[in-house]
């Protein structure tokens, strides 16, 4: 699964993240999402119908395209994800026992983390990728400094949370990866219409940063 997933964010490393996506939007958003050029789609699980939304967005999605599930807190929570068809987890956390459960159902593991600390024992842990979260606490100058002692050898480092189009340059910058891009892609309340709005958006902006130098 961690091939897949590498594969994908390769292509472009930007993570859509569908927070209260409902099941009955998800496959037309799936696919307006792979038009823009994401190959990357999370459901946090912490929305109602969240596991309903993944099956119906893996049915939809073709098979480069890697479909996970975000906030997940327990055993119970990874489990459910996987029988929905998730093939990576992302945690807002570092909890070992979660990690370790789904490391054992060959899930790839992208778990929250904001220290050195977190960051070295998540890697431990196995983990795929870091999620930066909340990346707005941590801010450019503290993921220099984490990444001073994280070489990129050992992580990769995703930043989540305020991420949008003028923030991607300064963080790729300081270190970032690649993007987990949340409420600047993706709200209920939005159209479909500007979803695909700001899915061409972000894309966009991400293909661009990711040529340049840093």
């Amino acid at each position: 699964m961690s091939k897949m997933l590498s594969e994908a964010l390769g292509v472009l490393p930007l993570m859509a993240i569908l927070r209260g996506l409902a099941p009955e939007r998800a496959a037309g958003i799936a696919a307006r999402l792979v038009d823009a050029g994401f190959h990357a789609i999370e459901v946090p699980l912490n929305g109602a119908g969240a596991c309903d939304a993944i099956r119906a967005v893996r049915k939809t999605v073709p098979a480069h395209v890697v479909v996970g599930a975000g906030t997940v807190l327990t055993r119970v929570d990874a489990d459910a994800a996987r029988d929905a068809g998730a093939t990576f987890l992302v945690m807002p956390n570092l909890n070992a026992d979660v990690m370790r459960h789904g490391k054992s159902q060959g899930l790839a593991l992208m778990p929250g983390v904001l220290t050195p600390s977190e960051a070295f024992a998540a890697l431990d842990l196995g983990a795929f990728a870091l999620k930066l979260f909340p990346a707005e606490v941590m801010g450019y100058a503290g993921l220099k400094a984490l990444r001073s002692v994280l070489p990129k050898s050992m992580a990769t480092i995703y930043p989540v949370s305020g991420i949008d189009a003028d923030a991607m340059l300064p963080w790729r910058e300081a270190g970032a990866d690649g993007f987990g891009v949340g409420s600047s892609l993706f709200k209920p309340s939005f159209s479909d219409e500007e979803i695909s709005r700001r899915a061409s958006v972000l894309v966009s902006a991400c293909r661009k940063v990711m040529r340049k130098e840093t």
